[in-house]
């Protein structure tokens, strides 16, 4: 008897049809390919592939550091109220 379950998930287009031409060049449909994912996951107790974070670049890094000397010394820069104010001031700026 076969003991089987549907499973609905829902995927980028262009991905599951990249991901279907891949499969076939591999012998493989999408059903099977799932469940060797999923089967490797139950044995191993994990995902079999690292999940990372990426790292931040160089100029991420420089204006989150500026952030924060903005935060501790906030009477050191400029503030508004509203966009207009902003506007007002950059154009009075020249």
């Amino acid at each position: 008897m076969n003991n089987t379950t549907n499973l609905n998930v829902r995927v980028d287009a262009t991905l599951k049809k990249e991901s279907d031409m891949l499969f076939k060049d591999l012998g493989l449909n999408m059903s099977t390919a799932i469940n060797m994912f999923l089967t490797k996951c139950v044995n191993t107790a994990s995902i079999p592939f690292t999940i990372e974070q990426p790292k931040p670049s160089r100029s991420l890094k420089k204006a989150l550091k500026e952030v924060k000397k903005m935060e501790k010394h906030p009477e050191k820069y400029k503030t508004y109220h509203n966009v207009d104010e902003l506007f007002e001031d950059l154009e009075n700026d020249d």
